[in-house]
Formats: C-alpha cells, sequence, structure tokens
C-alpha cells in the first residue's frame, strides 16, 4: 500500500512538472507573439502613412491631426500618441522590407580575422538579404517583430548605422537586455568592443568553443560607474567594481557568474590569492580575472597561467570546459601581450580598462589642452581690486558737533 502511494505521488510531481512547463512555455509564446503582432501593427501603419503622403501629398501636418481623432475615437487604446506615431514612420522607413532581415545561422556568427588594429565591427548576426524582392507585408520571422517596440525606439534615436542597429537587436535576443542595459551597452559602443582581446585562444581552445570565448570578452571595458582618481592602489579598483556588482557583471557581459574575490588556493604549504572568479554559465568554463594597475608586463601571463593550471586541478569539473584568464590593465601594449602568451599552455585573454569614456576623436581636437589653458591664464591681466577708501579723520568741529547729540565721535 505504501509503495502504490509513493509511485502515485511520484507520478503526479511528474505530471504537475510537465503540465506546468508546458503552461510557461505557452504563455511565452504568447508574449512574443503579441509582441510581434504589435510591432507588425505599427510597421504597418507607418507603411499606411508613408504611402498616403507619397500618392496624396500628404504634410506633417496630418499626423497630430490623426492621433487627436484616433484619441477621440478610440480612447481606451493607447500608444498612438503623436510621438509614437511619427515614430511608426521613421520605423517603416528604417525597414522597407522587414521580411528580408532575418537572423543569420549560428555558424555565420564567427568573428572574422581582423587586419588591422583599429577596431572594427565583427560579422553582424543578422543580415538584409540581397536575393528576390520579399514581400511587403512582412509575413515571415522576420527579425524585427522579436524585439519590443521600446528597444526599437532607443535603436532608432541611438544607432544610425543599420548593420550596428541590427547587431543590437539580435545581442538583445541572445542575452534578453532590458532597454535600460541596451542604452548602456549603446552608449559605450559595445559593438566595437567584442573580439578585440590580444589573445592565444585559436591555440589553446578548439575552434567552437575559442569563437565563443572571443565574442564574450570584451577590449577595452568600461568602468566609467567607479569614483577611482590616480594614483590609486589596485585593492581600491577590485573593491570599486565589487561595490558596483551589478553594473561591473553589466559591462562584463550576459553569462558571468560571481564566484569569488581574494579567492584562495593552496599550493603545498603556501596560499594564494586570485583577484577575481567567475564562472560563465555559456562558455560552461571558470574565468579568472587579474586586475593590473598601468601597462601590461610579460610576467603577468606566467602569473595568470599558473592561477589557471590550479584551478582545472582544483575546482574544474570533469564537464567543464578549460578555465580561461583575463588579465585586465590599464594599457596592454599588444606587442609585449602577444608575445607573452604565445608561449603559455593555457587560454589567457588581455584587455584594457578605462575608468572614463575616451572623447570622440572629433571632439578631442576642437577641446583646447592644459597647456593652452595654463598659458592663457599666465597671459590674462589680473585685475586688481579697488583700494580700500580709508574713513577721513573727524575734523574739531566735527567732533564738536557729535558731543552735542551726545554721540561718539
Amino acid at each position: 500500500m505504501k509503495r502504490g502511494l509513493r509511485k502515485t505521488s511520484f507520478d503526479y510531481a511528474s505530471l504537475l512538472g510537465d503540465v506546468k512547463s508546458r503552461i510557461q512555455q505557452a504563455q511565452s509564446r504568447a508574449v512574443l507573439a503579441a509582441n510581434a503582432e504589435l510591432i507588425r501593427l505599427y510597421w504597418d501603419i507607418g507603411r499606411t502613412i508613408d504611402a498616403r503622403q507619397k500618392e496624396e501629398g500628404y504634410g506633417t501636418g496630418v499626423i497630430p491631426r490623426l492621433a487627436r481623432d484616433l484619441h477621440n475615437e478610440l480612447p481606451e487604446q493607447k500608444g498612438f500618441s503623436e510621438r509614437n506615431i511619427k515614430r511608426m514612420l521613421a520605423f517603416q522607413r528604417a525597414y522597407p522590407r522587414p521580411a528580408e532581415v532575418v537572423p543569420q545561422p549560428v555558424a555565420q556568427l564567427l568573428p572574422q580575422p581582423i587586419s588591422s588594429s583599429e577596431p572594427v565591427l565583427q560579422q553582424p548576426v543578422a543580415k538584409v538579404k540581397k536575393s528576390t524582392p520579399a514581400p511587403q507585408d512582412g509575413s515571415d520571422r522576420s527579425l524585427l517583430w522579436l524585439v519590443p517596440w521600446g528597444h526599437h525606439a532607443v535603436l532608432l534615436s541611438k544607432v544610425k548605422d543599420l548593420q550596428h542597429r541590427l547587431w543590437y537587436m539580435q545581442q538583445t535576443l541572445t542575452h534578453g537586455w532590458s532597454r535600460n542595459v541596451l542604452g548602456l551597452m549603446i552608449g559605450s559602443d559595445a559593438h566595437l568592443r567584442r573580439g578585440q582581446v590580444v589573445n592565444n585562444f585559436d591555440l589553446q581552445l578548439p575552434a567552437p568553443q575559442s569563437d565563443l570565448v572571443q565574442q564574450a570578452l570584451k577590449d577595452p571595458y568600461i568602468f566609467d560607474f567607479l569614483t577611482l582618481a590616480e594614483p590609486f592602489h589596485e585593492r581600491e579598483l577590485e573593491t570599486g567594481l565589487l561595490q558596483h556588482l551589478e553594473r561591473f557583471l553589466i559591462e562584463l557581459g550576459q553569462g558571468f557568474a560571481f564566484v569569488g574575490r581574494q579567492y584562495r588556493v593552496e599550493v603545498g604549504d603556501e596560499d594564494f590569492y586570485i583577484d577575481l572568479l567567475f564562472y560563465h554559465l555559456r562558455l560552461r568554463c571558470f574565468l579568472v580575472i587579474d586586475l593590473k594597475r598601468g601597462p601590461f608586463k610579460a610576467g603577468y601571463a606566467g602569473k595568470m597561467n599558473f592561477y589557471l593550471n590550479v584551478v582545472n586541478d582544483r575546482l574544474r569539473h570533469a564537464t567543464d570546459e578549460p578555465t580561461i584568464g583575463l588579465i585586465l590593465c590599464q594599457d596592454k601594449n599588444r606587442i609585449e601581450a602577444e608575445y607573452a602568451l604565445r608561449g603559455m599552455q593555457n587560454p589567457i585573454g588581455v584587455s584594457e580598462y578605462q575608468l572614463t569614456r575616451a572623447l570622440p576623436r572629433e571632439l578631442q581636437s576642437s577641446l583646447p589642452t592644459i597647456e593652452s589653458i595654463e598659458a592663457e591664464l599666465a597671459a590674462a591681466p589680473v585685475e586688481s581690486k579697488p583700494a580700500r577708501r580709508k574713513k577721513a579723520a573727524p575734523t574739531k568741529k566735527t567732533a564738536r558737533k557729535t558731543q552735542r547729540k551726545g554721540g561718539r565721535p
């Protein structure tokens, strides 16, 4: 009798879990379907307005009137303000053939060789087909329909290049970025910092894993949420990063799980401490981060290689991928780093970090230098303060008057 109860209970738990999973999957599909239908509607409204403007010569003044009349006719419907309708028109004009904007297969997402030291955009994760004309209604599974409208608004206002926009769309879907995180990534030029790490991944990792690791890391990392001033100690940098752990994890990217700070490993009779230890959920491996102040030095690679050997021996599970090392310094000195990594037996990357975002070149050239400001201040005439007027000494006549009035001179 007891066996039957246990079996029934086990079967019911399995049934409950199966039904719960199906409900959650259906809810997720329903949300995605509703979002897709809404984006299709907005795109179609934009197309209708665009066509009428071209055919019948409607001016921009029709949009405020349309927004006002829609509000009066359908007061319960939200999302049809003048501003949003203008955004629908801009959305349709930005993507006139949405059926051609499709995600690429995973095999096509791999980074391309970099031939220069200048930042370049890696192969985009989405592309616009150059094949036969697609239907104008975008009835297939377009990448556009999968991204929330609020994210589209951010992309249209902040990212002018189409291929960059498509890259951010795919990253949003892959990593589940919120609108705020998307804005942070755009502001830090995330699309230019992927795949720029100096590394030996191709030599130490198999092809699929090495490509994934390359794309998971950045160069440079931007820690503009810290308030450190030169000179500072490495421990201060480490403490600041952990005090802003959420922002730090966002900057690192999706998949990083924090394991420990100053993580102790014992080798023989001596203790060693790893600055920061993470586990990457997508790469399925530990990641050791060593923080360094100042420029990269060749000795850092040997120390990192030592840490990776210890982590692989003491912490790595049989199913984990090889542990990865990332040295973060203020100047990676690419040539020296490449030589230092060449003989290492573990996968190691070297990236820079910045405490403030670098100004664009055109803005830098328009700003005065510190020397020019100092020279201008030195040449400026010093304004002399007006001489303080001394009070005149009271005369005998004034003193007699004051005494008669009972006052003091």
